[in-house]
């Protein structure tokens, strides 16, 4: 268990090891791993496990673990968090190389509701998953690259051709967010004998053994990234910022709370838990790997074959959606309703909407409540002005697909979907807390 002063910092590290939804759920698996969890393999037909704790990974991008009692000690219901992997970025083509003039650039797509003005003149890294094979086999491998260090650029235009720079100006999301990363001579630049280069030489310092020497990368799932590593900051260090907190901050609390509930069953709390880090959310979750695909309920299936046990446990139990919520900003808070006005420091925020954009209700929101009560944890409301939009969550997804009682929460933040995101140190560890005490509550 962490304790609330090195919170902080850990959070930070998991952050900064997960540049894309493929390295977070990569670093939940080591993880759960270190911590002897068992990973299970969709591919192999296994059913009625034993009492142990498991993880499952769908696309290598998301990721479902859970503590399970055989069926003499099941419990009556299931405690689920669940939270997504991915964040609004700018995601490479898969015919990227543009020459112009004497400078490479690569095309890419924007990747969700990102806030795009943030990205310029800002540090870039890139990382991703590539496809490969060894030249002369058809056999194909999955590997992980991550250059680690500053590559890109998407330069302003300077201020002396563009006068009214400082006023709302749209941004053109095909011509003005292209990274610039090298200058070069060379007719037709041969980004992907770069990726090769990067992917070896990082296979080799990882001491993960050396890659061959021919092989061929035949597509890729590229991702830019802000370079620049989470940082504690503020007066008395009371804030952090950095990339992807929405919704990091999240999948790392989850982690947190099922590991201290493992720690609980080792010792005899018999608990069924389970959190669920879908990728893709930030596009709708449509996909074998999102909320809105068959992941999750493919597993309570094997987990539990009998339909009429499953929904009669389904119905019996609670998911927590946890999904950063906007915190009032000092500088515009008359965009926020006057009586729900989330502050920085004051803990997790219920999220609610009449049109379901969230999943609460009044049932799960008491006793979301309650939980904070229990944990010592202060708790707000957030329900967005009638003139403006709410964003949604996994949460009104996952509810709709398996029928289950769900509450949306969220760490209020501020610049949400920015290449740099806000929020308060304490509301980490509040959202740690809570999910802590709903996993390890006795029965």
């Amino acid at each position: 268990m962490i304790a609330e002063q090195l919170y902080p910092a850990e959070l930070a590290k998991f952050i900064a090891s997960s540049p894309t939804a493929f390295h977070a759920a990569a670093s939940a698996r080591d993880l759960l791993s270190k911590n002897g969890f068992t990973q299970l393999d969709e591919q192999a037909p296994w059913q009625e496990l034993p009492t142990g704790k498991y993880f499952i990974l769908r696309n290598d991008s998301s990721l479902i673990a859970f503590i399970w009692q055989d069926q003499a000690n099941r419990p009556r219901y299931l405690e689920m968090i669940g939270a997504h992997t991915d964040s609004p970025c700018l995601k490479v083509k898969p015919k990227p190389v543009l020459k112009n003039w004497n400078c490479l650039q690569l095309g890419v797509e924007i990747y969700g509701g990102a806030l795009l003005r943030p990205w310029f003149d800002r540090e870039l890294s890139l990382a991703g998953r590539v496809l490969w094979h060894e030249t002369g086999s058809t056999e194909l491998h999955s590997s992980l690259v991550d250059f680690q260090r500053p590559i890109a650029i998407i330069p302003n235009l300077a201020i002396h051709l563009n006068s009214e720079a400082n006023k709302m100006q749209e941004v053109n999301r095909q011509t003005d967010m292209v990274p610039l990363l090298a200058l070069t001579e060379e007719e037709e630049p041969d980004f992907l004998s770069i990726l090769v280069k990067q992917l070896q030489s990082q296979e080799s310092q990882e001491s993960q053994g050396a890659l061959p020497q021919q092989i061929k990368i035949t597509d890729h799932e590229l991702f830019f990234y802000d370079a620049a590593p989470p940082a504690l900051l503020g007066l008395d260090e009371q804030l952090l910022t950095g990339a992807r907190l929405d919704n990091l901050v999240s999948c790392f609390a989850a982690l947190q709370a099922l590991l201290v509930a493992a720690n609980g069953t080792a010792q005899g709390t018999a608990q069924n838990c389970m959190i669920i880090l879908n990728d893709h959310e930030e596009v709708g979750s449509t996909s074998l790997a999102g909320a809105d695909g068959s992941f999750l309920r493919d597993i309570l299936e094997r987990l539990l074959p009998d339909p009429g046990e499953r929904q009669a446990m389904l119905r019996r139990s609670l998911l927590i959606s946890a999904d950063n919520a906007h915190a009032l900003h000092p500088n515009f808070f008359e965009r926020h309703e006057p009586q729900h006005q989330p502050l920085m420091n004051k803990g997790p925020v219920i999220k609610m909407n009449a049109n379901q954009r969230y999943a609460t209700n009044a049932a799960t929101a008491a006793r979301f409540r309650l939980l904070c009560e229990q944990a010592k944890v202060p708790v707000q409301e957030f329900v967005v002005r009638n003139d403006m939009g709410c964003g949604s969550t996994i949460g009104p997804l996952t509810a709709a697909k398996i029928g289950v009682d769900t509450v949306d929460v969220g760490v209020p933040s501020l610049a949400m979907h920015s290449i740099r995101e806000t929020v308060a140190c304490k509301d980490c560890w509040y959202l740690y807390e809570v999910l802590r005490t709903f996993f390890c509550a006795a029965e």
